[in-house]
């Protein structure tokens, strides 16, 4: 039972490890993802800047600002004006077409152009990779000068690729890492002192070898009777631990259906002996209650 509980603490222990580096291994990744998050948003604001710039010079403006781009939800953004302006229908669609083209997320998306007082839709056209797909209208009327803002909604594309790079790429390294952890909680071979192995247990100096009933000493081997073995793993499990009279007498011959009275002391006395050749193991006589094996370290 002991090595089956050192076992699993070891097995916890590599368990903990494993999880460790996963965690950091995910935290990364996630730093990683947010900070490309953040350049595909610069990237894409320049864009955006770069559409509204064109847009007044189409109407003859080359003075006015530009606002700064605001993102109103997840993929949707809006292009402020500082001043009215007026534009073509056919040169918007023209424009976001080449300029986006440049952003690798805006194969899908929904371009309206809103006044600035209230937020209704002056125009508005969809743009799709599957021409079939867009939806363009009313191309040849130009739109009278009006305070506009650009609204453009790009498609939601769930994990983006880079995220689907990092999270691929990473599964070989956190695979290696695992077989790794996993690979150090395989058992290792017993040493003959090596109480990992459930049939021979360290008493001091003392090997005992409870399935061949021997005990080693010194390189010198004891065999040990029936009787004896079964005393003796019943102390070890116990060491330097009261054992009770009754409780030896139940185990070791009451359960086999025969009763003895002396013979408890006589099969002690003789164990005593064989383990006699290490000073520092004892079978020692508590009056009236039973016996103890004491090991000095």
């Amino acid at each position: 039972m002991l090595n089956s509980q050192n076992h699993f603490y070891a097995k916890g222990k590599y368990l903990f490890g494993f999880i460790l580096v996963l965690f950091i291994a995910v935290t990364c990744a996630a730093f990683s993802m947010t900070g490309n998050e953040d350049f595909d948003f610069a990237r894409r604001e320049v864009l955006f800047r770069r559409i509204g710039h064109e847009l007044l010079l189409q109407s003859g403006d080359s003075t006015s600002r530009v606002l700064p781009i605001k993102k109103v939800a997840e993929n949707e953004y809006l292009i402020r004006f500082e001043k009215e302006f007026a534009f073509d229908p056919i040169s918007l669609v023209n424009t976001t077409k080449r300029l986006l083209a440049n952003d690798p997320l805006a194969d899908d998306y929904v371009v309206k152009v809103l006044n600035f007082s209230d937020s209704s839709v002056a125009y508005a056209y969809a743009i799709s990779k599957n021409k079939k797909d867009e939806i363009i209208a009313c191309i040849g009327r130009k739109q009278p000068k009006a305070r506009y803002m650009i609204d453009i909604k790009l498609k939601p594309t769930g994990i983006n690729t880079s995220k689907n790079g990092y999270l691929l790429g990473s599964l070989p390294f956190l695979a290696f890492v695992g077989f790794i952890f996993f690979r150090s909680v395989k058992p290792r071979r017993a040493l003959p002192s090596d109480d990992q192995h459930p049939d021979l247990i360290r008493l001091g100096s003392v090997l005992f070898d409870a399935k061949n009933r021997k005990l080693t000493i010194n390189e010198k081997m004891i065999e040990l009777t029936g009787t004896e073995t079964r005393l003796l793993l019943i102390f070890a499990r116990s060491p330097n631990e009261l054992i009770e009279r009754s409780r030896l007498q139940k185990e070791i011959w009451e359960d086999e259906g025969v009763i003895v009275g002396r013979s408890l002391d006589m099969f002690i006395s003789k164990l005593r002996k064989k383990l006699e050749h290490d000073p520092a193991i004892n079978i020692v006589v508590i009056r009236s209650k039973g016996y103890r094996l004491e090991i000095n370290a």
